[in-house]
C-alpha cells in the first residue's frame, strides 16, 4: 500500500502526520515572499519538516487509510507496519528513499535520519490557484543612459535671421500682467468679506443654540433605574493545542481533563476527530510559536509524546 499519498492528503488539513514507529511530518505557514535577484514573487506555503522523535500512534493516519481504503482500523495499522519496514529496510541499506511528494530521507553519517523537503504541490489550501510570478526589472537608469546618448548624438543647428524689433510686446507684457494681478486681489478682497460675513452668521447660531439647550432642562422626580446588559466574553482564537493524548471514551477524557487541571493546566477536551477519539490538550494557544514552545517543555518535563494540533 502507498501510504504516502494519504499522507500528503492528511498534510492539507493538519500539520502533523505521524507514521507510526517510523516518524512525524511537520508544516509551518511561510509567508510570500520576493526574490530581487531573480525578480520572483512566491506564493505563500507550507512548508515540510520531519521529525524522527515522534513515533507514537495518535490514530490519525490509520483511521484515514481505513475509511479511504474500506478496511478496518487494525487492517490499516498493519499496513502502516508492513510499508515502515519496508522503508528502514531500505534505509539500513545505504539507499536513500524517496517519497513522493514529500522528500527524501537517509541515514547521515552520525546514524540520524536526514530529510531533504521536495514538495512540487502546495498543501496550503488558502494558496491555491497562486502561482510563481515572474516580473522582468524595470530598466529605468538604462532607458535615461539612451535617451542622453540619443541627445548627445542629435546635431543643433542654428540659422541666423534677421533680427526685428519687439519692443511693444514688453509693455503689452507688462499691462497684462498688472491686470492679472488687480483682478487676483479683487477676487481675494471679495471671498474675505464673505468668510467674515459667514462666521458671523454661525457665531449668532450657535449662540442660540446654546441658549435653547441651557432653557431646555428638566427635572425627573421619578428615574428609571439603570438597565443592567450582561456583558458577553470576549472569544479568543486559540487554533493551536498541545495535545496529551486521544481517547475512545468520552469519560475517560474528561477525566483526563479533570486530572490536567488539578495540575494547574487549562486542559479541555476537543471535538471528536474523524478517528473516532476525543483529543485532551494540556492548553490552546493563538500562536505557533507559543504552542510549540509548550510542547517542547512537556515532552522533557511531563510527556514525551505530547505532540501539536491545529483545530
Amino acid at each position: 500500500m502507498m501510504i504516502e499519498k494519504h499522507i500528503s492528503a492528511l498534510l492539507y488539513r493538519y500539520q502533523c502526520v505521524t507514521v507510526p514507529g517510523f516518524g512525524a511530518f511537520l508544516t509551518e505557514i511561510r509567508t510570500a515572499v520576493l526574490d530581487s535577484s531573480t525578480h520572483t514573487f512566491y506564493p505563500p506555503k507550507k512548508l515540510i519538516s520531519f521529525n524522527a522523535n515522534v513515533k507514537n500512534n495518535d490514530g490519525l493516519l490509520a483511521s484515514h487509510i481505513a475509511l479511504q481504503e474500506k478496511i478496518s482500523y487494525d487492517q490499516a495499522v498493519t499496513a502502516i507496519e508492513k510499508a515502515v519496514d519496508t522503508w528502514m529496510a531500505s534505509l539500513q541499506s545505504g539507499q536513500t528513499l524517496v517519497i513522493k511528494n514529500l522528500g527524501e530521507i537517509r541515514f547521515n553519517t552520525e546514524g540520524s535520519l536526514l530529510f531533504s523537503p521536495d514538495t512540487p504541490v502546495n498543501y496550503l489550501t488558502d494558496a491555491f490557484g497562486l502561482a510563481t510570478v515572474v516580473s522582468p526589472a524595470v530598466k529605468r537608469e538604462e532607458y535615461k543612459e539612451i535617451a542622453e546618448a540619443f541627445e548627445e548624438k542629435a546635431p543643433v543647428v542654428f540659422t541666423p535671421e534677421r533680427k526685428r524689433n519687439y519692443s511693444y510686446l514688453k509693455y503689452a507684457a507688462v499691462f497684462v500682467v498688472m491686470l492679472g494681478v488687480g483682478g487676483s486681489g479683487f477676487i481675494a478682497y471679495r471671498n474675505n468679506a464673505i468668510a467674515q460675513e459667514t462666521l458671523v452668521v454661525e457665531r449668532n447660531v450657535q449662540e442660540k443654540v446654546q441658549q435653547k439647550i441651557q432653557q431646555a432642562t428638566f427635572l425627573i422626580d421619578n428615574p428609571m433605574p439603570a438597565a443592567k446588559l450582561p456583558l458577553k466574553e470576549e472569544v479568543l482564537n486559540l487554533p493551536y493545542h498541545v495535545v496529551a493524548a486521544a481517547f475512545q471514551s468520552e469519560a475517560n477524557a474528561n477525566k483526563a481533563v479533570q486530572q490536567l487541571n488539578a495540575k494547574g493546566y487549562k486542559a479541555q477536551r476537543l471535538e471528536k476527530n474523524r478517528a473516532g477519539l476525543y483529543p485532551v490538550s494540556y492548553n490552546s494557544f493563538a500562536t505557533h510559536a507559543e504552542a510549540y514552545k509548550t510542547m517542547m517543555y512537556i515532552r522533557k518535563t511531563e510527556n514525551r509524546d505530547a505532540w501539536l494540533t491545529v483545530q
